[in-house]
This record gives C-alpha cells, sequence and structure tokens, in this order.
C-alpha cells in the first residue's frame, strides 16, 4: 500500500518538474545564460518532495490516505456492517440489504440490531411480494431470540408461520425444539432435534453443539442427572478432531469457567486463537468470550 503512495508522489514530482523543465527550453543562445536555473528549480522541487514523502511515511499514517480512498478492506467485517448501517435508512425497500446488515449483526454478536434490521426486511418484503421467505422469517425469529434470551411467544409465532411455509426448515425446527425443552417438554424436543440432525448436513457448524443438546436433555429424560465434568470431556475430545468449530469453542470456554478450572479455559481460549488465527470475526468473538469469562 505504501509503495503506491511512493508512485503517487514520484509521479507528481515529475510533474512539478515538467512544469519547470518546458518553459524553460528557450533558444540556444539562451541557453548558456539559463541552463543553470532549471537544474537548481528540478533538483530543488524533488528534494521537496523526497522530504516530504520521507517525513509522512515515518511519521504520518499513510494507511488513513488510503483507506479513505479504497474504503474498508473486505476482511474488515466490522466495517463494512458499519457503512452498510449507515446507507441502509436511505434504502427502505431495499431487502437484500436490510437482510444482509441483520445476518451482519447476527455474526457480531448485536442480537438487537440484527432483530431491528430484519424487521425491516420482512415488512420490505411484505410489502413487495405479499409474504416474506421461510428464509428470512428463520433468521428474523432467530434474532428476536438471541436478542430476549428466550424462544418468545413471538418468535414462535415466527417459527410456526416458517414451518407452515417450509416444514423442513431446520432453523425453525431446532428453535420450536428449545421452547419445547424450556416447557418442560423434553420427548417433544427430542422428537424435533434427533430429526433436525437426521436432515442436517454432517458439515453444519451447529451440529456439535445440537449433539450435545441431545445428549444431555436424554440424560435428564432418563432420570439420571448429567455428569457436566463428563458432557465438558465429551465436547473437549469433539474439538481435538473437529476444531473448526467456533461456537464449540466458545462453549469449552465458558463450560471450563463455570466449573471453577480457569486453567483449562484459558488452555481452550489460546488453541481457538491458533485455530482460527487468520479470522478476523472469529477473533473478536473469541475476545467477547474472553472478557465474558476474566480471562486474559
Amino acid at each position: 500500500m505504501i509503495a503506491v503512495l511512493v508512485l503517487i508522489f514520484a509521479a507528481v514530482a515529475l510533474l512539478a518538474a515538467a512544469f519547470v523543465i518546458v518553459p524553460a527550453v528557450r533558444p540556444a543562445r539562451d541557453a548558456a545564460r539559463t541552463n543553470s536555473r532549471p537544474v537548481y528549480a528540478v533538483l530543488a522541487g524533488l528534494a521537496t518532495m523526497a522530504i516530504g514523502l520521507g517525513v509522512y511515511g515515518a511519521l504520518g499514517r499513510p494507511q488513513l490516505a488510503l483507506d479513505s480512498l479504497t474504503g474498508p478492506s473486505k476482511t474488515d467485517y466490522p466495517a463494512l456492517i458499519s457503512m452498510l448501517a449507515k446507507r441502509m435508512p436511505n434504502r427502505p425497500g431495499d431487502i437484500e440489504g436490510w437482510t444482509l446488515l441483520g445476518r451482519g449483526y447476527l455474526t457480531l454478536g448485536n442480537a438487537d440490531q440484527a432483530e431491528k434490521a430484519l424487521a425491516h426486511a420482512v415488512d420490505a418484503q411484505k410489502a413487495e411480494q405479499g409474504q416474506a421467505t421461510p428464509q428470512l422469517l428463520s433468521s428474523y425469529g432467530e434474532a428476536m431470540v438471541e436478542a430476549s434470551g428466550q424462544v418468545t411467544k413471538e418468535a414462535e409465532g415466527v417459527f410456526q408461520q416458517t414451518l407452515t411455509e417450509d416444514p423442513k426448515n431446520l432453523v425453525a425446527r431446532y428453535y420450536m425444539g428449545v421452547g419445547l425443552a424450556t416447557r418442560g417438554d423434553k420427548a417433544g424436543a427430542l422428537s424435533l432435534w434427533e430429526g433436525v440432525l437426521a436432515d442436517a448436513p454432517p458439515d453444519t457448524p451447529w451440529r456439535g453443539q445440537l449433539i450435545d443438546q441431545v445428549a444431555a436433555l436424554k440424560a435428564s429424560a432418563g432420570g439420571a442427572a448429567p455428569n457436566p465434568e463428563a458432557m465438558v470431556q465429551q465436547l473437549a475430545d469433539r474439538l481435538q478432531t473437529s476444531p473448526n468449530d467456533l461456537d464449540g469453542w466458545v462453549r469449552l470456554i465458558r463450560a471450563y469457567s463455570v466449573l471453577g478450572n480457569k486453567a483449562k479455559a484459558e488452555e481452550a481460549l489460546t488453541r481457538a486463537r491458533g485455530v482460527f488465527a487468520n479470522q478476523t470475526s472469529a477473533q473478536a468473538t473469541l475476545a467477547r468470550a474472553a472478557t465474558d469469562n476474566s480471562l486474559n
């Protein structure tokens, strides 16, 4: 990036030199008297540009100038979401824009803003097409759950509407199971969740978390109290073989913290940071997990 600035400054320097040299070309009889002046002017101009460039490169912040020209990097996810958020109030009917913004906020963990953005998307799609798609409704319901911390009646209504249009929708079925489990209907929740596991692709990111939940619910439904240490160890073993599960690492860090094993929690945090070393959004999620669990 800095190399680009160097080229820009060099081009400006050459242009400045040209403005000095071209008018200085005179008939041969005048050359003897004036040939030294353009040389001194060019040298002075180039020296000034070189000094300015050197000082700017050493003491200034060239990246800021480049950022102002190019906008945020495609890997700077929070900056991209922030830029989109500033544009959307002027585009109330942009279904895709509001949907992307809502899902972006969900990824960043800002459920309140995600719910508002996805509500805009749902309203815009209903106004344009008469109804919202099951995919959009399930995302909206998910944001409602994340924002409130529970499957509210309003969110359950959204999921029921989703399943009316798409009975196989995995997200709606999962959260309906959460609602049933919360109300004590363990058999109903297990039926839904086992169906979700049967239909979900093997590489689904949240599959491991759901397996853990099903195991805990089965243990509880069978009358035996679940063994927290055994469940945490099961999760840790699974992450050894399938480390690209960010949610799993966050849950493992939280579980160790709840059990009072800070050393294990910090060890899990360190390993997770290594697994997702080049992923900005994942590192932000892990930083929040470290803060939430009072880790370094």
